[in-house]
């Protein structure tokens, strides 16, 4: 769903109810460009190790000395 900022302003506690209710999204345009999303809240449960685990595909020589020229500043 999708709503121009003045008729939030307007209705906010309204949106708010539907979006906790419903928990569908309410996307908040300006001049019709998307600026904001109110969403339900979801608590994340997952520490942030739990989070990254999996998300390194291949690490050949974690001990491997990195050489000077393969930094890039």
């Amino acid at each position: 769903m999708q709503t121009s900022k003045s008729d939030f302003k307007a209705r906010a506690l309204e949106y708010l109810r539907r979006v906790e209710a419903t928990g569908e999204s309410v996307i908040v345009t300006d001049h019709g460009e998307p600026r904001v999303e109110v969403r339900p809240y979801r608590p994340d449960r997952l520490d942030p190790l739990q989070r990254l685990q999996g998300s390194v595909l291949k690490y050949d020589d974690p001990l491997a000395p990195v050489a000077e020229d393969e930094w890039t500043a």
